[in-house]
């Protein structure tokens, strides 16, 4: 069906595929923040401790890995158009599959299907929007993520909302498949466009390794993603077991995160306009560094409320302002860099959040979460060095 959605601004115009390309990030993201608020009833209907809970992330997190991994290798096979609807259909068939299975092993095998075959997803749009955008791939890039800000906020509320309404937690699931098949029924003959050949470089055939600038923004996206969803996989346990909240009501306060990251992302997305995204990942980890401890240490609901927004102003940008930047120091190497930047994201889901529910066992979750701070630390140490060696050497970006 026709549609005319197609808006100019100096240099940038958002085609019907940027529409695409930011909804189904938007679904991507719905079914991937699921994970956050659905692991209290899990753990309540499966008798699961920390460890067991935190493997659904993991397993998540390795599919993503494994797809980063041969993400450029199967795009070059399929081609963007067959492995984007492909990815699409799978991640919505795993997460059927999780809502059915009524056991810790088949729940963990749904996790690891959805987040192996919907990470392609990831590593299409990503990529498909630098080729399209080129130099100002960071407006695409931050817009495309209050899209998906947008679709993980709606998770945990329509998580604990279907809850409280009798019809359990598993329709939010449910829906999602859903909204990919009516996806498909409208968007399907949206053409996913293949890489531009101004855009591949000899090096992409030569395998030239990626640049330093890259890995060391690499590494700050990985420290950036580790904290993000140390945050936002526990914040639902923790409002439960430390802040006194009961379940539904958890669930749908931890959407506040979410909440927080469709505002930051907007107005991020207006300041790419103007500055550098290198130097706004300062600013972000600035937001994070002040509202984390409201979170962590607050004794008054309101108050961990209040942090944990604070923190979200700040941890949601870090992803997309490091996707952006890295992604802008290896443009002619952009299917490659996209699908190492969705591995370097699967690891840090891996093994991150996992790490603070096994020492939440030990240790109780709300000393685990200490586990933040020198995440951080080391995230704005990384940055500002790159920064000032790209000020002084910028012919490497």
């Amino acid at each position: 069906m026709p549609l005319h959605l197609t808006i100019t601004m100096p240099n940038f115009v958002r085609t019907r595929f940027t529409w695409l390309a930011y909804f189904t990030l938007g679904y991507y993201s719905y079914l991937q923040a699921a994970l956050g608020p659905m692991i209290p009833f899990l753990r309540a209907e499966l008798d699961l401790n920390y460890t067991l809970a935190g493997l659904h992330l993991s397993a998540f997190a390795l599919g993503m890995f494994i797809a980063g991994a041969t993400g450029d290798r199967v795009v070059r096979r399929w081609g963007r158009s067959r492995a984007f609807w492909f990815s699409g259909t799978g991640m919505a068939a795993g997460a059927v599959l999780l809502a059915l299975a009524g056991h810790a092993a088949l729940t963990i095998g749904s996790s690891f299907l959805t987040g192996l075959i919907g990470t392609y997803l990831l590593v299409i749009i990503q990529a498909a929007l630098s080729d399209q955008y080129g130099d100002r791939r960071a407006i695409a890039l931050t817009e495309s993520n209050v899209l998906a800000s947008t679709g993980a906020t709606l998770a945990p509320l329509l998580i604990g909302l279907s809850f409280s309404l009798g019809m359990g937690w598993r329709t939010a699931l449910y829906l999602g498949a859903v909204v990919w098949g009516l996806t498909w029924l409208i968007a399907r003959r949206v053409t996913i466009p293949d890489s531009r050949p101004a855009a591949v470089s000899p090096t992409e055939n030569t395998r030239q390794p990626l640049s330093r600038a890259f890995w060391a923004y690499w590494v700050v996206l990985f420290l950036g993603v580790s904290i993000e969803w140390c945050v936002v996989f526990w914040a639902a346990d923790y409002l439960e077991k430390i802040v006194g909240l009961n379940k539904d009501a958890a669930a749908t306060a931890s959407s506040v995160v979410f909440i927080a990251a469709v505002v930051a992302r907007a107005a991020f997305s207006r300041l790419t306009w103007r500055f550098q995204s290198r130097w706004l990942l300062l600013v972000a980890m600035a937001f994070a560094a002040v509202g984390f401890p409201l979170f962590w240490l607050g004794r008054v609901p309101a108050l961990n409320l209040l942090g944990l927004f604070v923190c979200g102003l700040g941890t949601s940008n870090l992803f997309p302002l490091s996707l952006s930047t890295a992604t802008g120091v290896a443009a002619s190497q952009i299917n490659r860099a996209s699908s190492r930047i969705s591995m370097g994201t699967g690891l840090a889901m891996l093994v991150t959040p996992q790490v603070l529910g096994t020492l939440a066992d030990q240790v109780g979750i709300q000393t685990a979460f200490a586990l933040v701070l020198p995440l951080l630390a080391a995230a704005a140490i990384v940055t500002y060095a790159t920064n000032r060696r790209l000020a002084t050497t910028p012919a490497e970006s």
